[in-house]
C-alpha cells in the first residue's frame, strides 16, 4: 500500500524525516527517488539531525557513499546517481546487512541491488515549495513505521 505525505517546505520534510528516525532500528533501508532538488538530501539532513549528527550533510555524488557514527545508530549515506552497472566494488549487500541505517539516494538506478524489506519514498514536486512524497513501506517493520508517522 501507498502512502501519500504533502511537504509544504523544508521544515516539512525534515520533520517526516525526524519522526521516521524516531521510529528507526537497526538495519533500517530507506531508498529515496525523485528529480534534482526535490528534497531528498534535506531528509537526510532532518535525520541525520535527529540522530544526534552534527556534520554537514551533503550528497556524496563523487564518493558515492558517506559513512557517519556520531549518532545514535551510524548512518550510511549512499547516492546511487553516478553508479555505472558494472561497477562491483560498493558492496551494497554489506551496507543493507549492518546495523548502520542506510538511505539510498537515486535507489531506482540500483533497483535491482536492493533488499526486499525497505521503505521507498518518491519525491514529485508540484511546485516551488510543494512536494509529494508517496512512501511505500515494504515488509511489516517498515509498514508499522510508516502506520506510526502518516
Amino acid at each position: 500500500m501507498d502512502y501519500k505525505f504533502t511537504s509544504r517546505s523544508v521544515e516539512d520534510t525534515m520533520e517526516l524525516a525526524e519522526n521516521i528516525e524516531s521510529e528507526k532500528f537497526p538495519g533500517m533501508v530507506i531508498c529515496l527517488d525523485g528529480d534534482l532538488g526535490s528534497g531528498k538530501t534535506v531528509f537526510v539532513k532532518g535525520f541525520a539531525k535527529s540522530l544526534g549528527m552534527n556534520e554537514n550533510i551533503t550528497s556524496p555524488t563523487f564518493n558515492i557513499v558517506k559513512e557517519y557514527d556520531s549518532g545514535e545508530l551510524p548512518l550510511n549515506h549512499i547516492d546511487a546517481y553516478r553508479i555505472d552497472d558494472a561497477d562491483q566494488t560498493i558492496g551494497f549487500d554489506d551496507y543493507f546487512s549492518s546495523n548502520a541505517v542506510t538511505i539510498v539516494e537515486w535507489s531506482e538506478l540500483i533497483k535491482d541491488k536492493l533488499p526486499d524489506e525497505r521503505l521507498d519514498i518518491k519525491f514529485k514536486v508540484i511546485n516551488e515549495d510543494t512536494r509529494v512524497l508517496i512512501l511505500k513501506p515494504y515488509g511489516q517493520k517498515y509498514e508499522d513505521v510508516v502506520n506510526y508517522v502518516i
